[in-house]
């Protein structure tokens, strides 16, 4: 049975209504009629979501009261979320199977992905969480709460953490059996807890993975023949914003590859994401997707979307 990995962004989780909970159970519900659409298709399917906004608000959140109750490390926070987006997923997934009549089979694994404490990425945040502001707000909370911060693809100033590249999958066997045994699985959540090895123990460490690079990685051990990465537009742009912008149908990885080193997909938005693509084709996957939320199972069936393929 072909299997795909299923990449949602932290960001499809957090309409424009905010972070409330009413706000964020309605867009898992969206979600899960794609996941949903998808397994009715007769494929496995491997849920990886992002934890951006969600983690750097909790991060605010913990910060506001730091007086009263000790903030927690981000690795903590980061389960924390895992845990928070998974039980949202999970709950509307099998509410979303009960309503097409079908035994709710879903389940939420928590996560922990191995990264190595000298990434240089540790040394130079790129990847963005928390909520957009203005660039002279976002300076003097950085000033004042010795954060990084950087503008995101023009969107607004946000914080930007550590984001080292993901080396392993701890519980990867684990996310095999699950879905061998016929269950929608979400894994990986916010790309996953990063730990780092220390002699014989692994321990959290500060960092937020790209769910990009973790969906990749997973899928590459699960022997997943189709990654599908999605965001907020239909189809990858070459020269976006400018006079030339034009949508891309499908990529090899070599021009993939190509045209990162050119500088046409920024680091904090859909770069990740293509050099995931690329390398979960390199790694054996059949083909890499990269669409809207909306356009998922079009994509699959080879009507919407960028392709990446060998």
């Amino acid at each position: 049975m072909a299997t795909t990995v299923f990449a949602v962004g932290g960001n499809a989780l957090a309409p424009a209504g905010g972070l409330s909970d009413d706000a964020q159970r309605a867009r898992a519900r969206e979600v899960a009629s794609e996941i949903v659409s998808i397994s009715e298709s007769g494929r496995r399917v491997l849920v990886v979501h992002g934890n951006g906004p969600q983690v750097g608000a909790l991060a605010i959140a913990q910060e506001a009261v730091a007086r009263e109750i000790p903030p927690q490390p981000l690795s903590v926070l980061g389960a924390m979320t895992q845990g928070q987006l998974g039980f949202l997923l999970a709950e509307a997934i099998a509410s979303e199977q009960a309503k097409r009549g079908q035994e709710p089979g879903v389940a939420a694994i928590m996560t922990r992905v191995l990264v190595d404490e000298r990434d240089p990425a540790f040394s130079t945040p790129t990847k963005p969480i928390g909520p957009f502001f203005p660039e002279g707000r976002a300076r003097r909370l950085a000033a004042a709460r010795g954060w990084s911060v950087a503008d995101d693809a023009g969107r607004g100033w946000r914080r930007v953490v550590a984001s080292p590249r993901p080396l392993e999958v701890l519980e990867w066997d684990e996310i095999g059996s699950m879905l061998g045994n016929g269950k929608i699985v979400i894994a990986c959540g916010g790309g996953g807890v990063p730990v780092a090895q220390r002699d014989k123990s692994f321990v959290g460490v500060d960092a937020v993975i790209d769910k990009d690079f973790s969906a990749a990685l997973i899928g590459g051990r699960i022997g997943a023949d189709s990654l599908l990465l999605l965001t907020g537009v239909d189809e990858v742009m070459l020269d976006f914003g400018t006079p030339k912008q034009r949508a891309v149908d499908q990529l090899t990885v070599d021009e993939a590859r190509r045209h990162l080193s050119d500088g046409q997909f920024p680091a904090g938005s859909m770069g990740p994401k293509v050099a995931a693509a690329a390398g979960f084709v390199e790694g054996g996957g059949s083909e890499a997707v990269i669409t809207s939320l909306q356009r998922g199972t079009e994509a699959l069936a080879g009507r919407a979307g960028t392709r990446i393929v060998a």
